[in-house]
C-alpha cells in the first residue's frame, strides 16, 4: 500500500471538483478565508482591551431592556 503520490492526490481532487463543481468550492474558500480574516480580527480586538487596569476583570452587566427587544430571524442567502 505504502503512501500516496501526487497523482493519487491529482485524481481526488479531479472527483472532488467534478462533484461539487468550481462555484460551490469557491463560494466554500471564499467563506473559510472571511471566517479565518474574522477570527484574526477578533483576536487583534481581544488583545487590545487597554480600558481595564492590568489585574483587573472587565465587568459585565445585562440590560433586560435590550433582551425584551431581541428578535430571533434567519438569514437568507441570495440565489
Amino acid at each position: 500500500m505504502g503512501t500516496f503520490s501526487i497523482w493519487h492526490w491529482l485524481i481526488v481532487l479531479l472527483i472532488v471538483v467534478m462533484v461539487f463543481g468550481t462555484k460551490k468550492l469557491k463560494n466554500i474558500g471564499s467563506d473559510l478565508g472571511g471566517a479565518v480574516k474574522g477570527f484574526k480580527d477578533g483576536m487583534k480586538e481581544g488583545g487590545q482591551s487597554a480600558a481595564t487596569p492590568a489585574g483587573q476583570a472587565p465587568q459585565v452587566t445585562q440590560n433586560s431592556a435590550a433582551d425584551k427587544g431581541t428578535i430571533d430571524v434567519e438569514a437568507k442567502q441570495k440565489s
